[in-house]
């Protein structure tokens, strides 16, 4: 007769209980951003009004920082709230979603855009991580300047795509591994999801772009800051936003 023995795994941390029960994250993360969203509704957070810090946030929902950007993620993509890059989270004017009316050729092209950014967040997330602990001071300057560059295309109303790929190309060059260099060059500037709907509104929206250019910089901070936990996390939280935002157009 066989005997089964369960042994208990005791793992320290409200983070890392969260990351080996996944379930319970998304779980955590609705009930913030149904919260938010009855707030907001309800006029008790008004347009034009900054929503609590991470760590007010944290506090009083009891969860963790991973909760929390998760939840904001989800509200961003149903464009309640937008970022405005060293002040915070602001309630957008714009509270209901526009209709979009998409082209034939861009309805045809969301399953495939979902299959890359589900691909990209296998390889990005890990590139990363690794990035973060192997890159050089030339590299991390090199992920520097993408970033700089196209904050300052933001800010000067030009084409963003090529500068946002050559970003996540330079973390994949920092990972000194030629297979996610590699890897990376083998899709280009089209596996930035927006190069695929230029009519979407958000393509050429400046707060929409405010809004990755400040997750690119949490990237960059992290690895910077040689912090693999850091850089892999918010590496996911970018690529989970753009998921859920195209995941809501095939609906």
């Amino acid at each position: 007769m066989a005997i089964v023995c369960h042994i208990p795994v005791f793992v320290e941390g409200r983070d890392q209980v969260e990351q080996v029960v996944t379930r319970r994250r998304p779980r955590l993360a609705q009930i913030v951003v149904d919260e938010l969203r009855r707030r907001i509704a309800s006029g008790a957070l008004p347009v034009g009004s900054q929503l609590p810090t991470e760590p007010q946030l944290e506090q009083q929902f009891e969860v963790s920082r991973t909760v929390v950007r998760e939840a904001i993620a989800e509200l961003r993509a149903s464009g309640l709230v937008t970022p405005i890059q060293g002040k915070g989270i602001f309630v957008s004017e714009q509270t209901r979603p526009a209709m979009i009316d998409l082209t034939p050729g861009e309805i045809q092209s969301i399953p495939q855009t979902l299959e890359m950014l589900e691909f990209r967040m296998a390889i990005e997330t890990e590139a990363a991580a690794i990035a973060a602990y192997r890159r050089s001071a030339e590299q991390e300057n090199a992920i520097r300047a993408a970033h700089h560059d196209m904050a300052n295309r933001v800010i000067e109303d030009r084409p963003t795509t090529d500068a946002d790929f050559a970003f996540h190309l330079a973390i994949g060059a920092a990972t000194n591994n030629r297979f996610f260099i590699d890897g990376l060059k083998r899709f280009g500037p089209a596996s930035i999801p927006r190069s695929q709907f230029p009519t979407l509104p958000s393509a050429k929206d400046p707060a929409y772009l405010a809004g990755v250019v400040a997750e690119h910089e949490r990237i960059l901070d992290a690895i910077a800051d040689q912090d693999p936990d850091a850089a892999r996390l918010s590496m996911r939280e970018h690529l989970l936003g753009s998921q859920k935002r195209y995941r809501r157009l095939a609906r």
